[in-house]
């Protein structure tokens, strides 16, 4: 609360020079005024709690009242409004001109909460000397006009803020808040001095090199009189923190209540620290950053980490119950089993291929059969309709065991390598390409001294006869029981399990080991290679998101197979690279995208559309441009706006335009400004990782049609609301066959 000495020296103040806009007034700080036209500054100084100290703090807490009473009205009943936005960056503006203070974000706060305390003690003298009689209750009468305060206050504002303070609630509030204050159990006798500037105060009188106090030293400092006698309540207090500070941990401090409030027993509130005034918050006083609530991201991710747990947990008790009824099954199976010698195998020894049927069908290792009379597993008969296998390699990591060895523990068959385990007849296929006896050695052959040539025909006969033994189990129902085989006339990816398996028996099996593919100059209107990761590949075998380089892959799939040697399909459809022009390049060098697109625009003479997948960088869409009708197809598989991707579409705009001023093209006026875009009715997708495989049918469809001209609801060939699972499989499928045509993996 300003003084009456400060208010009276208003009258003979200089006019305010701050900022011109400003016309409430004047300052009373003269001396301030002065140094200030003279560019002499104060310094002030703060203590390790952040609050201000020193020989110069005392005046910049009073020049900040005079700021308040020029620039905040007095009917401003909240400091938080954001109306007062404007006036509060004015007066810590007017504070930096007289003040050394660094210009942050801590330091702007703690001025502007003095600013927000001087404000209220502002409204409160004004309240008490002229609203309110000796008994401290509030006047019948019109109050008069406070013409000393002229300078700072309008009658029109005199009248509201009177008419505020007569409201009925905000006089039960100040009879409550009277009441509270009038006698406190401990009171504070050290008038304007501050917590902090007692601090100071008491450091430097007994020159301690200590650069703070305990809370609980300070409340007790605070309450000593004029004649140095402290209260025997006052004293227990500190005594009874002097206890507790011996077996209270800081962190338990900062975490619960401060010693000084559980020797008071009185609550304490948020964001401050009892006994050491304004400004000192827990943060700052222990050095400790505050506690803050989880974000959506990270609740998320706790839940995801928790539904994890369980889902292991559910895996580990259905393991548990397998293991317990094969060991039931085990004990009960009758000694023929064991003695049979199964017809369907040729007896003795032989490599085979081990496959599961859940939760899909597929390749998951390799090794040999056991297939001989008598033969026990651990010493223990096979259950029925299992034979002992020896596992030798592991293609499906996570492919559990079929039946767990109850006598290692073994769940897993990656665990299960070098050793037997018992595996379902169905699943087991013998493996005709390896023998199951060593060849002689005039008839061996060493591979790293075969021919390339050799190996060539080595690798196609090998996929070839791969496939024929897929096709033949599909059609053979006696090979593999009806149980486990797909549905008549089901999709088999055979491409794909040949892939897969020769990836894994090649050196790309290795981590960072790549391929390159040759992107002619014909396919995005500049010589490149595209990089192939065995993670490529993975994303296709997993079905997950797809990257650019199986995107590209895809386009020469397509120019090979549809456009090479086709002149109408090759004059008629042209790609552009998703490596050239992208969301991130768009951004960070929009003048390289577009000379890329105008250069690719320019290329032909007659009409072209123009494929071009974007990746807006989570998603894949796709954009058929006509820039010689300028018109853009958008086929978006997440029923998205183009609005949506500015950016793209801005650059799209601008690329077409300046195609059009350098051919030189005569376009009408309504449509200078004008390109037509137009959103197409394509099949959606129900999932966030299906974007890749759409955007790489629309281009096949649209290729496949031969027409620039793509309809709104889409070709009526191919019309649907959504592609079903078997067509995504297609594309894979074709482009499997094509990394194994051109033969990117070899072993």
């Amino acid at each position: 609360m300003a003084s009456d000495q400060e208010n009276s020296q208003d009258a003979n103040a200089p006019d305010d020079t701050s900022e011109k806009e400003i016309t409430r007034g004047i300052t009373i700080m003269k001396s301030i005024i002065r140094d200030r036209d003279k560019a002499v500054t104060y310094n002030v100084n703060w203590n390790a709690d952040n609050q201000l100290i020193g020989s110069n703090a005392a005046k910049l807490a009073s020049y900040i009242g005079t700021l308040v009473r020029m620039h905040i009205l007095i009917t401003a009943t909240r400091w938080s409004n954001k109306e007062l936005g404007s006036a509060k960056d004015k007066i810590w503006t007017e504070i930096l001109r007289s003040f050394n203070i660094e210009d942050t974000t801590i330091r702007k706060k703690y001025i502007l909460q003095l600013a927000g305390k001087r404000h209220r003690g502002w409204r409160t003298f004004l309240t008490n000397k002229y609203l309110k009689d000796k008994e401290k209750k509030f006047v019948e009468y019109d109050p008069e006009y406070p013409v000393k305060y002229a300078i700072f206050i309008t009658e029109e504002e005199w009248v509201a803020f009177v008419a505020q303070r007569r409201d009925e609630n905000f006089k039960k509030v100040s009879a409550t808040n009277r009441e509270r204050a009038s006698n406190p159990t401990y009171a504070y006798k050290k008038g304007r001095l501050g917590y902090a500037r007692l601090e100071e105060k008491i450091l430097d009188e007994t020159k301690s090199d200590a650069t703070s106090l305990p809370p609980h030293v300070l409340w007790k400092e605070a309450r000593v009189g004029k004649d140095g006698t402290v209260r025997d309540d006052v004293q227990h207090i500190y005594d009874e923190c002097e206890t507790l500070s011996q077996s209270i941990s800081t962190a338990e401090d900062q975490e619960n209540r401060s010693v000084l409030s559980r020797a008071l027993n009185v609550p304490e509130y948020p964001g401050r620290v009892r006994g050491k005034g304004h400004g000192c918050t827990p943060t700052s006083l222990y050095k400790n950053p505050r506690r803050r609530n989880p974000s959506n991201q990270e609740v998320m991710e706790t839940l995801q980490a928790l539904q994890a747990q369980v889902l292991q947990l559910q895996k580990d008790n259905e393991r548990y119950r397998c293991m317990e009824k094969c060991s039931s099954q085990l004990k009960e199976t009758s000694e023929k089993a064991s003695i049979n010698c199964q017809n369907k195998f040729p007896e003795g020894i032989s490599s085979c291929q081990l496959y599961l049927s859940s939760p899909t069908y597929r390749l998951v290792g390799k090794g040999k059969v056991h297939n001989t009379s008598g033969d026990l597993l651990h010493h223990r008969p096979l259950p029925d309709g299992h034979l002992k296998v020896s596992v030798d390699v592991v293609l499906d990591k996570d492919a559990l065991l079929p039946i767990p060895d109850i006598v290692s523990e073994t769940t897993l068959l990656r665990d299960a390598i070098g050793s037997f385990v018992a595996w379902p007849l169905d699943l087991i296929f013998i493996d005709d390409e390896t023998p199951t006896k060593p060849a002689s050695k005039d008839k061996g052959i060493l591979r790293h001294n075969e021919s390339v040539a050799s190996q060539k025909e080595v690798f196609a006969q090998g996929s070839q006869q791969l496939s024929q033994k897929i096709g033949s189990r599909q059609k053979n129902k006696r090979d593999l029981p009806v149980t486990y085989l797909p549905k008549k006339g089901a999709f088999v990816p055979r491409y794909q399990i040949s892939l897969e398996t020769l990836v894994d028996s090649s050196d790309m099996a290795t981590a960072g080991v790549i391929r390159l593919l040759d992107m002619e100059e014909d396919i995005f209107g500049y010589s490149c290679t595209e990089t192939i990761g065995k993670e490529d590949l993975e994303h296709i075998f997993r079905h997950q998101e797809l990257g650019v380089g199986v995107i590209h892959t895809y386009i020469r799939f397509l120019y090979d197979n549809f456009m090479r040697g086709n002149d109408q399909l090759s004059n008629r459809f042209r790609f552009v690279s998703s490596s050239l022009v992208n969301k991130a390049l768009i951004c960070r060098e929009p003048d390289s995208c577009r000379e890329y697109l105008v250069k690719r625009f320019m290329a032909s003479s007659t009409n072209n559309l123009y494929l071009w997948p974007y990746n807006s960088g989570c998603h894949w869409l796709l954009l058929a441009i006509d820039p010689l009708k300028e018109v853009v197809y958008f086929l978006n598989s997440i029923d998205g706006e183009w609005t949506n991707y500015p950016d793209m579409k801005q650059l799209v705009d601008t690329s077409i335009k300046v195609f059009r001023s350098q051919r030189q093209a005569r376009v009408p006026r309504t449509k200078s400004s004008n390109i037509t875009w137009i959103k197409v009715q394509c099949p959606l997708q129900r999932n966030g990782i299906d974007c890749g495989y759409f955007v790489m049918r629309f281009m096949r469809e649209i290729i496949n049609m031969n027409q620039i001209e793509i309809p709104i609801t889409y070709f009526d060939e191919y019309k649907c609301a959504h592609y079903t699972r078997l067509q995504l499989e297609q594309i894979k499928e074709e482009l499997c066959q094509y990394f194994i045509e051109k033969r990117l993996i070899s072993i």
